[in-house]
């Protein structure tokens, strides 16, 4: 058995398919690639297929991970050939790499990621980072979700604002994504005053946690 490593990027049509539906997407893809999946035991076998973490409906992204096991060892040359020629539109395979089969969880060891918001309604700059620094120097920011408050400012680890000549200002974020404690792009841009959905955002980055020596 051989467990791969999928680095890839999600655009176009498929920033608007859920998570799940993703599963789905890439066991088809699998199959038309003629990869020997392995499967999960129990009642209901499923292809052992690992996202790293969900992408929010309209997000696109260069910066996705997606593990897979596979009953046969294989070229990496080969199953990046026959994933290639797979895939529907708008995924785009970056680097593929074989991963330790008893490593964690890909789920389990996501840390942060980065976004890059494009903002397409005129931002007064010098407001915006006056409203940034504040929010940074905030002790806690206590907002809402699904009923239960909670603190947003620990899960914003960095924030920047970068404003080109003749084009939209880019905000830049850097927000943990860890079980329990994920932070939003759009709760932020809330925070911020702003209106996501007068925003493009990108997920540019995953960092994924220092495994301890005994792990590696």
């Amino acid at each position: 058995m051989i467990r791969i490593r999928l680095s890839h990027s999600k655009s176009g049509a498929l920033r608007y398919t859920g998570n799940l539906d993703m599963q789905k997407v890439w066991e088809r893809a699998f199959r038309r690639a003629r990869l020997p999946l392995a499967y999960s035991q129990g009642f209901h076998p499923q292809p052992r297929i690992n996202q790293a973490c969900p992408l929010p409906l309209g997000f696109t992204s260069t910066a996705e991970l997606l593990d897979v096991w596979l009953t046969d060892e294989m070229p990496l040359d080969q199953v990046r050939a026959a994933v290639e020629g797979a895939i529907p539109a708008g995924l785009k395979i970056q680097a593929v790499e074989t991963i330790d089969l008893h490593a964690p969880a890909l789920q389990t060891q996501v840390d942060t990621a980065d976004y890059a918001i494009t903002l397409h309604h005129p931002v007064d700059a010098g407001d915006l980072r006056r409203r940034i620094a504040a929010l940074m120097d905030a002790p806690a920011v206590m907002r809402e979700r699904r009923g239960k408050m909670y603190n947003l400012r620990p899960l914003i680890m960095a924030m920047r604002i970068f404003e080109p000549i003749g084009n939209p200002v880019r905000l830049f974020l850097t927000l943990t994504v860890r079980e329990g404690a994920t932070g939003r792009p759009v709760e932020v841009l809330l925070e911020l005053g702003l209106d996501p959905f007068a925003a493009t955002v990108a997920r540019t980055q995953l960092r994924l946690k220092d495994l301890p020596p005994e792990s590696l």
